[in-house]
């Protein structure tokens, strides 16, 4: 039996999105204690040609939008990057795990199928949907959630390879 585009992608998207939720909760704790002003790590960079934390974890959240919508053929919600707060970007999580969780699996895999056409750069892009999800939409997720961890990590927030991953094992 063939991998459903579900069971590809979103098991993952699901446990990284839940992990980046608690380490929101570990961050806003840490910085408490050390006396980080919020903004300071909302605002954190890798390097100055990179987008901040609170973009990353923005972007994070639309790839696997993104993905659901588009695959299934559905109205694509349109979230205004407007999260100025961890608690904004835990309700973004938030909103995005309900979204992904209702995705229609059989609409998911008809999508793979078919032509996805989306916004790149100052055009568009047309790809067959089992490569937009394969090696475009899952491959950007990751990179953004892995670049948040990473931001943390360089601002001295303690959080391990375990935080990121979750829980991996109880799947």
């Amino acid at each position: 039996m063939p991998l459903s585009a579900y069971a590809a992608a979103f098991p993952g998207f699901i446990q990284t999105l839940t992990s980046l939720n608690t380490i929101l909760d570990k961050t806003v704790e840490q910085a408490e204690a050390r006396k980080i002003a919020p903004e300071v790590l909302l605002n954190a960079r890798l390097a100055p040609d990179m987008l901040p934390f609170s973009k990353q974890i923005q972007l994070c959240c639309d790839f696997a939008k993104n993905v659901a919508a588009r695959l299934s053929g559905i109205e694509n919600p349109r979230k205004p990057d407007e999260e100025k707060s961890f608690d904004e970007l835990k309700a973004r999580i938030a909103w995005t795990l309900d979204f992904i969780q209702k995705a229609d699996q059989a609409a998911l895999d008809a999508g793979l199928a078919k032509d996805i056409t989306f916004p790149r750069g100052k055009g568009e892009a047309v790809m067959k949907g089992e490569v937009y999800m394969a090696r475009f939409a899952v491959p950007n997720f990751y990179f953004h959630a892995s670049t948040a961890y990473a931001i943390l990590r360089e601002n001295g927030i303690q959080i391990g390879k375990m935080d990121f991953l979750g829980d991996v094992f109880e799947a």
